[in-house]
């Protein structure tokens, strides 16, 4: 798959994608990232990409004209079906099920906003779809797009050291959309607390139930909608719900 990224800064995807285990991705070319200088496509010596906005008040908005220069330098060596993402607070917030879609696409055109935002001409003319991470604002969407693409990274074959890994993940519908639980590594005791007697047993069904409690107790206390989710969905059992039926601290 491949992503192009229209941004003012470029420099900032250089670390990102040269490190962690989600760089194999990258450079295996599993997700095809292409960064677009917008600067690149504006006129004069200053490659001015902004200007004050219409009606007044604070910031500066990008126009129009580069981004669709932009846009169409694109278009030239990429199939036109792909769609055009904008990070935006007014667009639909990007949830593990999004995710996973995205994982399994031919790719999309990010487009990382500053200042203001865009010029709403250029929205409603060139761009397919609008991404949120969460009720908050960030200076641009580089961070956004950042997120978007590690999260996409993770999910492609041979990424991640452990092909099992991103099915534990939290969200995740092999874990019925549940939070996932605490883990514990060596040693066996720090700082006074010993790890959960369950989990030394080797007893492997016994795990696997410790587990699926700590998920649910986890989830009800910090996610109780996930919960509500799962059980409209038919993803409780009966011991599940036995288990949740539970006096709050006997779950926890």
């Amino acid at each position: 798959m491949r992503f192009d990224v229209i941004t003012l800064f470029p420099e900032l995807f250089a670390p990102f994608l040269a490190a962690g285990v989600t760089r194999r991705a990258y450079e295996a070319k599993l997700v095809d990232v292409r960064l677009w200088n917008l600067r690149d496509f504006a006129d004069g010596n200053y490659r001015r990409v902004d200007d004050r906005p219409f009606g007044g008040g604070p910031g500066m908005v990008l126009m129009a004209e580069p981004l669709k220069r932009c846009l169409a330098a694109i278009r030239a060596g990429h199939p036109p079906l792909t769609p055009v993402v904008l990070f935006s607070p007014v667009g639909e917030r990007l949830g593990h099920a999004g995710v996973e879609r995205w994982s399994a696409s031919e790719g999309a055109v990010l487009i990382c906003g500053r200042y203001e935002g865009l010029d709403q001409r250029f929205v409603d003319a060139h761009v397919d779809l609008q991404i949120s991470l969460g009720d908050f604002v960030l200076s641009g969407g580089e961070v956004a797009a950042m997120a978007l693409l590690d999260a996409v990274a993770r999910l492609q074959p041979g990424v991640l050291n452990d092909e099992g890994s991103h099915a534990a993940d939290s969200f995740n519908p092999a874990l019925d959309g549940l939070l996932d639980c605490p883990h514990y590594t060596r040693p066996e005791e720090w700082a006074g607390v010993r790890v959960p007697a369950e989990l030394m047993s080797g007893h492997h069904l016994q795990i696997e139930r410790w587990r699926r409690e700590q998920r649910l107790a986890l989830t009800a206390r910090c996610r109780p909608d996930l919960v509500e989710a799962a059980r409209v969905t038919g993803r409780l059992s009966l011991a599940d719900e036995a288990f949740l039926a539970k006096a709050p601290e006997k779950r926890l």
